[in-house]
C-alpha cells in the first residue's frame, strides 16, 4: 500500500504562484509514475501534469502548460508541482496519484489508470 499526502494549497490571487507537495509512504517502489489531477464542484476529474520515476519525463495539460513545473525528489518521497500566472479557472481541489506503472505512451492522464490517490487540496484563486 500507498499513503499520499498532499499540502500546498490555500487561497492565492489571480496572477500568483503556490507550490503544492505530495508526499508518499509505505511501499514507494509503487510510485513509478505520479501525476496530478483537478477537480472543481460539478466537473470531471482532469488531467494536471505527470512525471515519470527519475523526473526527466514530464507532460501537462494545455490548460497548464508554460506556467507549471512537475518535479519529484525520490530522496524525500515527494512530487510538487508549481505553479504560475494563476486564474480563477484553476480553482479545485487538487489531488496526487501514484501508479507502480512505467511512464510511457499516454496512459498516464487518464484517472483511472492510478492505484492510488491523495485526500486532495483545494486551491482557490481569487481576489
Amino acid at each position: 500500500q500507498v499513503q499520499l499526502v498532499e499540502s500546498g494549497g490555500g487561497l492565492v490571487q489571480p496572477g500568483g504562484s503556490l507550490r503544492l507537495s505530495c508526499t508518499a509512504s509505505g511501499q514507494t517502489f509503487s510510485t513509478s509514475t505520479m501525476g496530478w489531477f483537478r477537480q472543481a464542484p460539478g466537473t470531471e476529474r482532469e488531467f494536471v501534469a505527470a512525471i515519470s520515476w527519475g523526473g526527466g519525463i514530464t507532460d501537462y495539460a494545455d490548460s497548464v502548460k508554460g506556467r507549471s513545473t512537475i518535479s519529484r525528489d525520490n530522496a524525500k518521497n515527494t512530487m510538487y508541482l508549481r505553479m504560475n500566472s494563476l486564474k480563477a479557472e484553476d480553482t479545485a481541489d487538487y489531488y496526487c496519484a501514484a501508479s507502480g506503472r512505467i511512464y510511457s505512451g499516454n496512459w498516464y492522464r487518464r484517472h483511472s489508470e492510478y492505484g492510488y490517490w491523495g485526500q486532495g487540496t483545494q486551491v482557490t484563486v481569487s481576489s
